[in-house]
C-alpha cells in the first residue's frame, strides 16, 4: 500500500496511458506510450545518459525532475482498484504528486525504455508485480516494502522528531480509505512544522523525498515532493493541485512546511 496514500491521490484529494497485463517477473513489460510521453521519455533518458558518472543520486533526482516543471497536474492518474484490473500508467502529459516521484525515481536508474518500465514497476509495486494489491499506496511503503526505494531519515533530521503509531488505511468511521486492502500498523516519524528550522534544513540534501505528515487517521502523508537547494534558497518541487497552480512547481520550502503539520523525510537509495 502506498499512499502517499495513493489513497490520497485516489480518494482524498489531499494530494496532489498505457495498460498491460499483470507483470511477469523477470521480464519488462511493453507500455503503450502516447506520442508526447514517448518523446519526453526519450529526451529524459538522453539527459540521464549525459549525466557525469560522478553525479550523486540527489543530483540525478534534481536533474530529471527539473524538465517536469510546468507539467499540468492531473488527479487520480492511476487506474485500478479491488474490483477494476490494475493498469500500468505511463503518462508524462499530466502527473499527480506521487506519479511524479515514481517517474523521477525510475528515470534515475534507467538508460533505455525497457529499463525504465522495469524500474517504474519496481518503484510503484511491491514485488515488481502490476497489481492493485501490490501497489505501494503509502509514502512510507517506499522505505518499508520491497523493493525498497528509500531510507527514512526523519528521526535523524531533528531532535524534535515525533513517532506516532498509525493504522494505515483505517478511517475514523471504521471504514477503509482503500476498500479491499488490509489495514497496516506502522510507526510513522515526522518533524513538526514548527521545529523545521535552519538546522533541519542543513541536514537535508537535494533529492530528498519529502512527505507532508497527515494528522488524519489512516494516512501517513497527504502530499509529496522533492527537496531542492537552489542559489535562492530551499524549494519544495512538487506537482501542486492548489487552485491557481495546477502544475509542477518549485514552492519556497519553509513556507510550504509551515502550511503542514510536519514533514516525513526519505532519502533515495
Amino acid at each position: 500500500m502506498r499512499t502517499i496514500v495513493r489513497v490520497l491521490l485516489v480518494l482524498a484529494a489531499f494530494v496532489c496511458a498505457a495498460s498491460i497485463p499483470p507483470a511477469a517477473l523477470g521480464a519488462p513489460q511493453a507500455a503503450r506510450l502516447d506520442d508526447a510521453t514517448a518523446r519526453k521519455l526519450d529526451e529524459l533518458l538522453s539527459l540521464r545518459a549525459q549525466a557525469p558518472a560522478s553525479a550523486s543520486k540527489g543530483e540525478l533526482i534534481e536533474l530529471l525532475s527539473r524538465p517536469f516543471l510546468g507539467t499540468p497536474y492531473g488527479a487520480n492518474m492511476l487506474v485500478g482498484s479491488a474490483t477494476e484490473p490494475e493498469q500500468l500508467v505511463v503518462d508524462f502529459r499530466r502527473v499527480d504528486c506521487f506519479t511524479y516521484l515514481d517517474y523521477v525515481e525510475a528515470l534515475t536508474r534507467s538508460t533505455d525504455r525497457d529499463q525504465f518500465t522495469r524500474n517504474l514497476i519496481e518503484t510503484r509495486y511491491a514485488g515488481g508485480r502490476v497489481d492493485f494489491r501490490q501497489r505501494k499506496h503509502f509514502f512510507s511503503d517506499w522505505s518499508h516494502t520491497s523493493p525498497v526505494a528509500a531510507t527514512d531519515i526523519t528521526a535523524t533530521s531533528s531532535p524534535a522528531a515525533v513517532t506516532v503509531g498509525k493504522h494505515l488505511n483505517a478511517k475514523a468511521d471504521g471504514g477503509n480509505h482503500l476498500p479491499g486492502l488490509p489495514v497496516v500498523d506502522r510507526a510513522i516519524t515526522y518533524v513538526p512544522s514548527a521545529a523545521v528550522d535552519q538546522d533541519v534544513v542543513s541536514r537535508l540534501r537535494t533529492g530528498d523525498y519529502i512527505g507532508a505528515y497527515a494528522d488524519q487517521p489512516g494516512l501517513d502523508v497527504t502530499h509529496v515532493g522533492i527537496f531542492v537547494m537552489t542559489p535562492a534558497g530551499p524549494v519544495f518541487r512538487n506537482a501542486s493541485s492548489l487552485a491557481g497552480t495546477n502544475k509542477v512547481v518549485d514552492s519556497p520550502f519553509i513556507e510550504y512546511v509551515r502550511s503542514t503539520p510536519g514533514i516525513v523525510v526519505l532519502r533515495a537509495q
